[in-house]
């Protein structure tokens, strides 16, 4: 993508951005040059990096699968990135066309893909323009609202996107008064950087110096806290690949640097 190829209001271009960081190390086109050297110099300085996110984004295709067969017929991902087929939306409508479904993410480039993927589809889903960092603007959007009901069971989808909080913004705060909204029967889906299986101090640096949100690798114990209050689903907290895998495991799979996790609320 070119910088003339698109003019969206509030899109900045002159840094790296990690939706399209991340749709690049994909394969996808929706990214700039920025975008592509920034994950170019992400792959050099973690080189297992591509696998770990096309494992990252099959445990969410999995975690998707299981808690519409548990009975959630309503799902809120926040910072869902750009559309990347098959979506949350087409993975949970495969099963049950009824589920619903609000994407969330505060990169208006991801918006306006997300609105023109979604309108044509029926009125179960909605895109909100908004940040992560402000967690009950998220929870009280009309757009959200607009599909999502708290009193009845809700997937919340963290993936991949908590690991972009600083401790200073008190993530374990941001991802509790999202969990705290939830009620009795809703999931938690998330999945998160670490360093735990290989030393990636070099990329989180270099990935942090260039993009518009710094990369916060965190250690098992850490990650954990996020689902507190929330029951883990066996296997527990562990590398996405090894999340209820439906195939092999890909090459490297030892040291893909995400963990990932699914937890039920039963009180």
């Amino acid at each position: 993508m070119t910088q003339d190829q698109v003019h969206i209001a509030g899109i900045d271009t002159s840094r790296p951005h990690p939706a399209r960081i991340y749709d690049y190390l994909l394969g996808g086109k929706d990214n700039y040059e920025v975008d592509q050297q920034a994950g170019d110099a992400l792959a050099a300085a973690a080189p297992e990096v591509r696998i770990g996110l096309r494992a990252n984004r099959a445990f969410m295709r999995r975690a998707v699968r299981h808690v519409v067969g548990d009975g959630v017929r309503q799902i809120l991902d926040i910072g869902t990135g750009l559309p990347t087929s098959p979506n949350v939306h087409e993975v949970a409508q495969e099963l049950v066309p009824e589920v619903r479904v609000a994407y969330v993410d505060n990169d208006p480039i991801v918006k306006a893909h997300a609105d023109a993927l979604l309108s044509r589809t029926g009125g179960g889903t909605s895109t909100v323009l908004a940040d992560l960092r402000d967690p009950r603007a998220v929870l009280d959007h009309p757009d959200v609202r607009r599909v999502i009901d708290f009193d009845e069971p809700v997937a919340l989808l963290l993936v991949a996107v908590v690991h972009f909080l600083a401790d200073a913004e008190k993530p374990g705060e941001i991802v509790a008064t999202l969990r705290d909204a939830l009620p009795t029967g809703s999931f938690l889906v998330l999945s998160h950087a670490t360093s735990d299986f290989a030393d990636r101090a070099d990329a989180q640096a270099e990935y942090s110096r260039k993009a518009t949100a710094s990369l916060n690798l965190r250690p098992r114990a850490e990650v954990e806290r996020f689902f507190d209050g929330f029951e883990l689903l066996e296997p527990g907290l562990t590398q996405v690949p090894f999340w209820r895998p439906d195939a092999p495991p890909p090459e490297r799979s030892g040291e893909i640097c995400i963990y990932g996790g699914v937890a039920r609320r039963t009180g």
